[in-house]
């Protein structure tokens, strides 16, 4: 592409019609979900032609996988942040709660994010690549950084950084399954204060200082 003004306003426009298509794909999804949304639907959701949705996406998949991307880029890539330097500059107890509570306010403050969860796990049995591409995404972000974390940290002496990682991140997605997406609170109430200080004082806290 020439690098002209028409050529920057062509971007633009690709890049303002990319937006439209993504914004959307996720009402689309999130109102009838992965198998009975289609690309003519989102083309008019977007108010683009049809054309111009399979210019920018190769298919539905395709259109999917775009926002599992997006949507792990902008919200687990800043639970973990390693450039936070100053925070991993804290003990790990402080580190670990500060982690727990990004990720649980992603969870609890974000609609949007629990509805298109929903969308990933009720459609996961039919269409298992959508599952994948969601935790292949995951790996990259939140999960590779507090491994990394725990195999670093020398305070922490980990017998095994990756299965703790597991274990840390598995009773936080559990917590927001039930409290959240499947509606428990009144049934399993649990105050996420009091979870998240066990969670990190398992970890934390060596079995001979435990109190």
């Amino acid at each position: 592409m020439k690098q002209t003004k028409t050529g920057r306003a062509d971007r633009s426009l690709s890049s303002e019609k990319t937006e439209a298509i993504l914004k959307g794909g996720m009402q689309e999804f999130l109102a009838h979900g992965y198998a009975a949304t289609s690309m003519d639907r989102v083309a008019i959701a977007a108010k683009v032609s049809k054309a111009t949705v399979y210019n920018h996406f190769q298919d539905k998949e395709s259109l999917f996988n775009a926002l599992i991307q997006r949507l792990v880029e902008h919200k687990f890539s800043t639970i973990f942040d390693g450039a936070d330097a100053q925070i991993l500059q804290m003990p790990p107890q402080a580190v670990l709660t500060e982690f727990a509570n990004r990720a649980l306010d992603v969870g609890t403050q974000e609609p949007q994010f629990l509805n298109f969860m929903r969308v990933i796990l009720g459609e996961s049995g039919r269409f298992p690549e959508l599952a994948r591409a969601f935790v292949r995404n995951i790996e990259q972000t939140a999960f590779k950084s507090l491994c990394q974390y725990f195999t670093h940290c020398p305070q922490l002496n980990l017998a095994d950084p990756e299965a703790t990682a597991r274990v840390f991140v598995g009773a936080i997605v559990h917590f927001l399954i039930v409290q959240e997406m499947l509606h428990g609170k009144d049934i399993l109430p649990m105050e996420r204060d009091r979870l998240i200080a066990t969670l990190v004082n398992l970890i934390v806290v060596k079995p001979t200082e435990q109190p």
